[in-house]
C-alpha cells in the first residue's frame, strides 16, 4: 500500500490516554499499575478465595503478566481500564478495580460498554473498600464517558459483589452466560 494511498476512516471510541489518573479516596489511592510491583500483583491473584467467582483456578505468572498488560494497555487504546488500589496508610496494593471491554464471547454481551469490574484482597473484605474505589473510579468516568453505559456481570453466589454492585448504582437486567456459567448481569446509567 502506498503511503499516500486513503487510509479508511479511524472511529474514535473514546479519547485515548497516555496517563493513567490517580484518584484519592479517604482510605485509598486508585493509581497505574507498576511494573515494579508484579510480583505483589501475581501473589495478590494467587489469594485463597480470591478466584472463586472469577474463573475459579487461580492464573498462572504468565497469565497474570498478560492481564496486567491488557488492563494496562486498555487506557491507551480505549482511555479507560482497571486501576491498581493502593492502601493509604499501609502503601499496600489490595486490589484492583476499573473498567474493561474484553469482547467477551457471550450473549447478551457487553462490548462496547464500561465493564465495571473489581478484586480486592480476601482478608480486606468486608471493609467497605470495594464499594469506596469503584465509587471512585465511577465519579471519574462519568466526568470523561458523559453518556457511556456502564454494565458488570457477577456470579449470581457472590452476594457481597451483588451488594457493592447494587451500592454504586447497578440494577439487575437478566442473566448471561459466560465460560459455560451462568451470570446475573447489571448495568448502570447516569
Amino acid at each position: 500500500m502506498s503511503m499516500n494511498a486513503a487510509m479508511p476512516e479511524r472511529k474514535e471510541i473514546a479519547p485515548a490516554m497516555t496517563t493513567i489518573p490517580t484518584l484519592t479516596t479517604e482510605r485509598l489511592i486508585l493509581r497505574a499499575h507498576r511494573l515494579e510491583e508484579f510480583e505483589d500483583y501475581a501473589d495478590f491473584w494467587k489469594q485463597e478465595g480470591l478466584m472463586r467467582f472469577v474463573g475459579g483456578e487461580p492464573p498462572s505468572r504468565e497469565q497474570t503478566w498478560a492481564r496486567l498488560l491488557r488492563y494496562t494497555g486498555m487506557w491507551h487504546i480505549l482511555g479507560f481500564g482497571f486501576f491498581a488500589i493502593e492502601e493509604r496508610e499501609s502503601g499496600h496494593l489490595v486490589g484492583e478495580a476499573g473498567f474493561l471491554d474484553s469482547h467477551r464471547d457471550m450473549n447478551p454481551t457487553t462490548e462496547g460498554t464500561l465493564e465495571t469490574g473489581w478484586a480486592i484482597s480476601p482478608s480486606l473484605h468486608g471493609k467497605g473498600y470495594a464499594t469506596e474505589a469503584v465509587r471512585a473510579a465511577i465519579a471519574w468516568a462519568d466526568r470523561i464517558f458523559i453518556d457511556r453505559r456502564m454494565t458488570c456481570i457477577i456470579d449470581p453466589e457472590n452476594e457481597p459483589s451483588l451488594r457493592v454492585a447494587e451500592k454504586v448504582g447497578f440494577h439487575r437486567i437478566g442473566e448471561t452466560v459466560y465460560k459455560n456459567r451462568t451470570h446475573v448481569m447489571l448495568e448502570r446509567w447516569k
